[in-house]
């Protein structure tokens, strides 16, 4: 069963959408949910629940049903800025939309953005120390 959820998780992401960056660009909340995410202790549940079904939506729930991780850690690692509702509301987008993925991984555009973004910013930082000099 262990193999079938491996296999399922795959195939999501081997069918990802580049459109999924427009539902959190320029959102720093959803931004911030999305980094911690992949430093987060996810796993899947000790047994099995259930089998997926065909349907490509209720495949991608199972999944979810039989994974675990703790908003509790998720809160600690996005920081105290976003008030208690938010990790919660935020995830339901990102996980609806297969940004995140139940094993702690996330959409591969989503990751390529978010790294793109980090070398600008860095970038755009350096040229601004050395005009300083």
């Amino acid at each position: 069963m262990e193999d079938l959820y491996g296999k399922k998780l795959d195939l999501f992401k081997q069918n990802e959408k580049p459109e999924v960056i427009l539902l959190f660009d320029n959102n720093p909340e959803m931004e911030k949910i999305i980094v911690a995410w992949t430093s987060m202790d996810t796993k899947r549940t000790g047994k099995i629940k259930g089998s997926p079904d065909e349907s490509e939506s209720k495949s991608w729930e199972w999944l979810w049903n039989n994974s675990t991780y703790s908003l509790k850690e998720l809160k600690e690692k996005i920081g105290t800025s976003l008030c208690e509702a938010a990790p919660k509301s935020k995830m339901k987008p990102l996980i609806g939309n297969r940004i995140i993925y139940p094993d702690g991984t996330v959409n591969s555009f989503v990751e390529r953005y978010l790294r793109e973004k980090v070398v600008k910013l860095f970038e755009s930082n350096s040229k601004r120390s050395s005009k300083k000099k």
